[in-house]
């Protein structure tokens, strides 16, 4: 859409030059005025209504416009694959749309192939919002397999699609498995206290395994006691600190085997 609507500026702005010109140089001279009202004219409207159309159509049609606007990806991108995409970097561009800067984002991103490639994304971002770009969060983006220079971060709200690609992910670097993840569609959503954290020394993919000691509050209000091995990224060891109350999810029966819940970016 973007290509096509710069497109169209720029044809409309090649004919209303086109007919200036054509119009001053096949205009009939007046006895009295000369060639004056060749050029200077009605005909002069076109080429400053294209002087002011074309840069606003490149303007507004730039990465991280559009979406900003509609609050949906671009038509290329509506449909495309999701990854996951790691923030390495961030910058502002110096433009902005209602004071509001546009941020030129470089991503380490894993497609759902596996493959992991260097890309970026431009979105407007609200001042409001800006502290939560830091390396090292992850926001699904949606990429063209072969075209992949550029991505966008996804806007559809398909969140089914998104927990499928980070399940994906998590699987390929061993930091889970099939049967955790079906415990945690199929199993009843508890609350569990962490009374011991013991951590192994084993590191995947960046997450360090830990064993956790957990007394777990059934939905009856009844207790029982359990361990649970989960990888965490550095940055999430503040959730499972002794003391603390985490999210957990089991399946009746199999008390022994609970999966801890955690936010993405934790």
């Amino acid at each position: 859409m973007q290509s096509k609507l710069r497109a169209a500026a720029v044809a409309f702005g090649i004919l209303a030059f086109g007919y200036y010109l054509f119009h001053g140089l096949t205009y009939d001279p007046d006895p009295y005025t000369g060639s004056t009202f060749g050029w200077v004219g009605p005909q002069m409207a076109l080429p400053i209504v294209a002087l002011t159309i074309i840069p606003m159509v490149f303007a507004f049609t730039g990465e991280g416009i559009v979406e900003a606007f509609t609050g949906r990806n671009s038509g290329e991108f509506r449909h495309a694959e999701v990854g996951i995409g790691t923030i390495t970097s961030f910058r502002q561009t110096g433009v902005s749309v209602n004071d509001q800067p546009q941020i030129k984002i470089a991503f380490r991103v894993e497609g759902s192939d596996g493959k992991v490639f260097d890309s970026h994304a431009k979105m407007i971002v609200p001042l409001t919002e800006l502290a939560l770009l830091q390396p090292g969060v992850v926001l699904p983006v949606r990429y063209i397999p072969g075209r992949t220079d550029r991505v966008e971060v996804d806007r559809s709200g398909d969140s089914n699609a998104v927990q499928r690609a980070m399940n994906e992910s998590l699987i390929r670097k061993g930091i889970t498995t099939r049967g955790k993840l079906d415990i945690a569609d199929r199993g009843l959503t508890a609350q569990a206290v962490v009374r011991g954290i013991d951590v192994t020394g084993r590191i995947r993919g960046g997450y360090t395994e830990v064993v956790l000691a957990l007394v777990v509050t059934r939905p009856d209000g009844s207790t029982f006691e359990t361990r649970a091995e989960k990888y965490l990224p550095p940055t999430a060891f503040g959730h499972v600190q002794l003391g603390r109350i985490v999210q957990v999810h089991y399946l009746p029966g199999s008390e022994h085997e609970v999966v801890i819940a955690l936010p993405v970016n934790a």
